[in-house]
């Protein structure tokens, strides 16, 4: 598999997850739109349109839908911009974009998704000096995840830790903790599991290891925009449990798909709790 291949189906995860959903109810002559919302994935946007683009017509094909307009963001600001413009009727977000727009846009949790490579289940802090967490207090951590300090403090540390608590090195770029830990320029750092699943490619990155995990959460969350019909997403939420059998097998395996099944606001209630 060429590195751009796969960095585009890392950065896509699961835009996929309509690929094989069975027909539902039409959207009424109107256009339906998807937002597929994954920040800090390992590849680009730009990498991941063309997948999203793809299943996204043929969803809408499947579905009759009148016409669709898919998108794939990597921040929220630029799914602001989509979400302003387009109306869509439907999101597939990952956690910290769940719980930060949940209200701004009063959506409605429909399902939820796990999928491999996908990563944002789990946050770990690595080292290659540092023996544990305490180890880590103090010192320098690099991370590109404070860029929502609310959800790393109560969602990931469990309300027990502080970004304040370490030497904060923001960082950009999803590798870019790991190399800084590898290189020495900074003691620790936090990534999810996604780019901990990275670590074993990255040259140089010998003896960095995890010293500390936070507890597993919630997988990346399907919504309903307030545009979505109630007939329309009722139709679409009752094909969840069939998204992966049939045709849809296959599908689910090539795109690392685990699970994909009907949830709602109390699948989520713990960090939703969290989080405000």
């Amino acid at each position: 598999m060429s590195t751009f291949v796969r960095s585009a189906l890392l950065a896509f995860g699961l835009a996929t997850v309509v690929v094989a959903a069975p027909r539902i109810a039409a959207a009424e002559g109107g256009s339906v739109g998807v937002l597929v919302l994954k920040e800090h994935g390992i590849g680009s946007a730009a990498q991941a349109q063309p997948y999203v683009d793809k299943f996204v017509s043929i969803a809408a094909k499947q579905n009759g839908w009148a016409s669709s307009k898919a998108q794939f963001q990597t921040t929220r600001a630029a799914a602001d911009t989509f979400v302003q413009a387009e109306k869509p009727h439907y999101g597939i977000l990952s956690l910290a974009a769940l719980l930060g727009l949940k209200d701004k846009y009063k959506l409605d949790i429909l399902g939820q998704v796990a999928v491999a490579r996908a990563g944002g289940q789990q946050y770990f802090l690595i080292s290659k000096s540092a023996p544990d967490l305490a180890g880590c207090k103090g010192k320098r951590l690099a991370t590109d995840h404070a860029d929502d300090a609310k959800f790393v403090e109560s969602v990931v540390f469990g309300g027990k830790l502080k970004l304040a608590d370490f030497t904060l090195v923001a960082t950009t770029r999803p590798l870019q903790g790991i190399k800084k830990v590898a290189a020495g320029e900074a003691e620790c750092a936090l990534i999810d599991d996604a780019q901990l699943a990275e670590l074993a490619h990255l040259e140089g990155a010998e003896g960095v290891r995890s010293v500390w995990s936070s507890d597993k959460l919630p997988p990346m969350a399907v919504v309903a925009f307030p545009s979505a019909p109630a007939a329309e997403r009722k139709a679409f939420q009752a094909s969840f449990g069939k998204l992966c059998e049939g045709d849809g097998k296959t599908a689910c395996a090539e795109v690392g798909i685990q699970s994909f099944k009907v949830a709602a606001d109390s699948d989520y209630a713990a960090v939703i709790a969290a989080y405000k």
